[in-house]
């Protein structure tokens, strides 16, 4: 963990060192100038600012709730690697507004001074200090739960599940018998169970049925995400089905019905909130009276000013108690408390234990982070696939010496009687499941009745193309021999191939014209098609997004958010009816790059529910076996097509 710490840190100087405040703001690291345009007491008696920029100013940038950023002075003097800075995390993003919640109870002079402001992202510490003292309770842990629980998980000892009873599952659901063998395994766990949900198999939604079960007999559970989009998820499905949650920390979608689930949401409905309130207002008025600048300033305005600092000391102390009554208060009724990994160290519920603890995309947290909320309980319930995107670690040396192994994948592996895999997936055409299963799932995958033969066609039968056989769901062009050489891009150490990206997105276009001839929808009432495109290098990426505006046709969906185009990473669990993937590399030598991460083609495969469209040089990547065997079967489905065909029918 302290050589990917290192790493991180050593990457973030990089992109700031020396680097001005127009780069940082290129790179989507700063936003300057900004205004204070509002000022108010936080959780704490912490000052929150509400930061704006410009409204022309449109920078993409990397702000999130949760990121740790400090506002600075653009002022003379208050330059360099020194300057005083505001630090604080992220609490909201809009537009062109933020809200910092700092660390402050009061804002330097340096703020106030109607000198330019600006507001950076900075490393986060607070993560990385958790995990590491995550790792030393664990290895330090002896003669109790977490030691026990360690043991389970990395295959020291046994883990055990008592007999099943008739009465274990007491709420209704529509779940499948893979999914209720799931929930079923899960009630009947006494130290950990896995829920192994492969794409399409509805694995939020059985691990939701198994929460309901679990609260049923226990008190209160903790579960947790490594990502807050996850958090956020399922805290709404959560809240949906009538649990009483809060959500910890910050949601990163706002939606009305996630932030009435926040815990700052439950403090605000206390019957004590508008007392402590007062008390805020009143201790910050005593301290603005007690700063006011007098002409006279004698013993009497001496000792008033003392007494005035006294009094608003004393009452900050007081309003700080009242929150931590309210917020136990709150706390102490909740069904299920959701936050993620790092936040389990929240300081809201550091001191308490909870019988059982879920992690949901377990297979992309990284082993430190689990511990955190391992900690706090008796018994854990991992979900996850560790056949998608691995977690991302910087640090090659950390990889190496298995920081990229997670948890999810040393359980899985030693225990395999902890995990019951979802079988039945509600996603994909058949014949774009098949290699998967075959491949990542040893063929135990169904494809439902409701999508087994969810082709195009089937969307609507102007797909039905005569002039070849009908659109097949998977479909590979090959540009072997077409002289489609990639180009490296050595500033960026990407890769693009400009005649295979157009080549993509002429068959797309030929694919979606279809639309455009006579004929109807079988459905009228179908939603409209959706489209991804991917590519495994952010070259590529810039060119197509490029190409595509040149495009009418295509450019029009993009607008209208019918078509995206980005990496694997970004499409990671969503979907769309077509999905178009650009292999890009094409060399004599047979370099394919981290295509070799074929965890990532699974992922960029299984977007798809109607039509799986790949486009790639064969010479090129049939050197490593499993584009070998992705061929093999392309043709055993009849999907297999030369880019000199394709060129004859455009």
């Amino acid at each position: 963990m302290h050589l990917e710490q290192q790493e991180d840190q050593a990457q973030f100087k990089l992109k700031n060192a020396s680097a001005s405040i127009k780069e940082r703001r290129r790179r989507g690291l700063t936003w300057y100038p900004v205004t204070i345009t509002q000022e108010d007491i936080g959780f704490g008696g912490k000052v929150v600012l509400e930061l704006e920029r410009p409204a022309h100013r449109q920078d993409l940038h990397l702000f999130q709730v949760g990121a740790a950023a400090a506002l600075f002075s653009s002022a003379p003097g208050y330059s360099g690697p020194d300057r005083p800075v505001v630090s604080g995390v992220v609490t909201r993003v809009r537009r062109n507004k933020l809200l910092l919640a700092t660390t402050k109870e009061a804002l330097p002079d340096w703020v106030l001074d109607g000198s330019t402001l600006g507001v950076d992202l900075t490393f986060d510490e607070v993560s990385y200090r958790e995990m590491n003292q995550a790792l030393s309770a664990v290895m330090a842990a002896h003669g109790n739960r977490l030691a026990e629980l360690r043991d389970v998980l990395l295959g020291a000892r046994q883990a055990t599940f008592r007999e099943p009873q008739a009465e274990d599952l007491f709420y209704p659901s529509a779940l499948n018998d893979s999914q209720l063998a799931a929930v079923r395994h899960v009630v009947t766990a006494q130290d950990v169970a896995i829920i192994h949900g492969p794409p399409g198999t509805g694995k939020t939604t059985t691990l939701v049925q198994a929460i309901l079960e679990t609260i049923r007999r226990e008190r209160r559970v903790l579960v947790c995400a490594p990502s807050n989009t996850a958090v956020d998820l399922l805290t709404e499905k959560l809240a949906e089905r009538g649990v009483n949650v809060i959500r910890l920390g910050n949601p990163s979608r706002v939606s009305d019905l996630l932030l009435q689930h926040t815990l700052d949401a439950g403090v605000m409905a206390h019957a004590s909130y508008a007392k402590m309130h007062a008390m805020r207002q009143t201790a910050e008025q005593h301290r603005q009276t007690a700063s006011e600048r007098v002409r006279n300033f004698g013993f009497e305005e001496r000792q008033r000013r003392l007494w005035l600092k006294e009094e608003a000391r004393t009452l900050r102390q007081a309003a700080d108690d009242l929150e931590r009554f309210m917020t136990e208060d709150v706390l102490e009724s909740v069904q299920v408390i959701t936050c993620t990994l790092v936040g389990a160290s929240h300081r809201s519920i550091r001191q308490l234990g909870f019988e059982t603890v879920f992690i949901d995309e377990a297979a992309q947290a990284l082993e430190p982070g689990c511990w955190i909320p391992i900690a706090k309980g008796q018994r854990l319930v991992l979900a996850g696939d560790h056949h998608q995107l691995p977690p991302t670690v910087k640090s090659e040396k950390a990889a190496r010496e298995g920081l990229r192994e997670t948890l999810f994948e040393k359980c899985i592996q030693r225990q395999p009687h902890t995990a019951r895999m979802l079988k039945v997936q509600y996603r994909m055409h058949a014949h774009i499941m098949g290699f998967s299963s075959d491949k990542f799932y040893g063929g135990q995958l169904v494809a439902h009745a409701s999508v087994r033969d969810a082709d195009l066609a089937a969307y609507d039968p102007r797909f039905n193309d005569p002039r070849f056989s009908p659109d097949l769901p998977v479909e590979f062009i090959d540009t072997a021999g077409c002289g489609f050489q990639e180009l490296a891009i050595p500033e960026s150490r990407s890769t693009a191939n400009p005649e295979e990206a157009h080549l993509l997105l002429e068959r797309l276009a030929q694919l979606l014209a279809k639309l455009s001839e006579p004929g109807e929808p079988t459905d009228p009432d179908q939603r409209p098609l959706t489209i991804g495109v991917i590519a495994p290098y952010r070259a590529q990426i810039n060119y197509l997004k490029d190409a595509i505006e040149d495009g009418a046709m295509l450019n029009d969906l993009l607008l209208q958010r019918r078509l995206s185009v980005g990496t694997v990473d970004s499409f990671q669990g969503q979907e769309r009816d077509i999905i178009a993937i650009t292999l890009t590399r094409s060399n004599p030598q047979g370099e394919i790059g981290f295509l070799s991460d074929i965890r990532r083609m699974n992922v960029g495969m299984t977007r798809a529910r109607r039509k799986l469209l790949l486009v790639g040089d064969s010479s090129t990547l049939c050197r490593h076996p499993f584009f070998g065997e992705l061929l093999a079967y392309v043709k055993g489905v009849g999907g297999y097509r030369t880019a000199h065909e394709v060129a004859k029918q455009t």
